[in-house]
């Protein structure tokens, strides 16, 4: 605890997002955070001096990503903006144009095709993923592919549920709408309140949200409508759900039916 404030972190410097309230608990905790990520890059800095020390480092690939999401309530194990659009920043000396930011849509299950091409080999059949190989030689910015959907999914992140029961999602993220299905909205989307919400790792912003109740209690822990569709040009953290939003009956419907099209393509079970 404090250990962003005790290294030198400023309260006041921190950004608290939409779905978490401003309090100074909670500032203090997303510094402390800070300090982590921090220790995370020091770290891969000390990875490349070793591969560049060893001659190494421009012949290979670096990969660098994260677990999904934060350990904030609202992110981990949850299917919404910050839970799982995570950082990416790749490097390869011979093969990566420096410098660069790229738009298209990355999903995990593009990395095997892509390590598989580079070797000289062919995915295997089930791999549902496009390889990344063409982005990575591109000289450009932006849009390279133009990949503008993706789906993202889960079966169950979790434990604190009657029987072991997970929380199946499906959604559907394009460049401004994000989209989703919770198949079971009957459960409790972060575990059960008697097993103290287990898929939300435990800290004093899960704390405070329990103690205060609320708006933000529910946001994190209350069950949730079947459909969620967020509009991530107005609303970039995804907090103000409008399923229920006549102005957005049509974008809902079309990108539900698109989602399960893509899904049955994919021979989703």
């Amino acid at each position: 605890l404090n250990s962003g404030v005790r290294l030198g972190k400023k309260i006041a410097d921190v950004t608290v997002p939409s779905y978490l309230p401003d309090l100074g608990v909670v500032r203090s905790d997303l510094a402390d955070y800070a300090i982590e990520v921090e220790w995370g890059d020091a770290t891969i800095g000390k990875a490349l001096a070793i591969l560049e020390a060893g001659g190494e480092l421009e012949n290979t690939l670096v990969v660098v990503t994260s677990d999904h999401g934060m350990p904030f309530p609202y992110v981990k194990g949850q299917i919404h903006e910050d839970g799982f659009r995570l950082p990416l920043a790749m490097r390869w000396g011979k093969g990566i144009k420096p410098g660069r930011v790229v738009e298209d849509f990355v999903n995990v299950r593009d990395y095997a095709p892509t390590y598989l091409e580079l070797a000289g080999l062919k995915p295997h059949p089930q791999m549902t993923g496009r390889s990344l190989v063409r982005i990575l030689g591109s000289a450009q910015s932006g849009w390279i592919e133009n990949r503008n959907e993706m789906l993202v999914g889960k079966e169950r992140h979790d434990l604190g549920r009657p029987n072991d029961m997970g929380y199946p999602v499906r959604a559907l993220r394009t460049k401004d709408f994000l989209y989703l299905h919770n198949f079971h909205p009957d459960r409790w989307p972060a575990g059960n309140p008697e097993t103290d919400f287990g898929n939300c790792d435990p800290g004093p912003t899960k704390e405070v949200i329990k103690m205060l109740g609320g708006h933000y209690y529910e946001l994190s822990f209350g069950k949730r409508l079947a459909d969620e569709l967020y509009d991530l040009r107005r609303d970039p953290e995804g907090v103000n759900n409008l399923a229920n939003d006549l102005t957005y009956t049509g974008t809902l419907e079309s990108m539900r039916r698109r989602m399960m099209t893509m899904l049955t393509e994919e021979q989703d079970p």
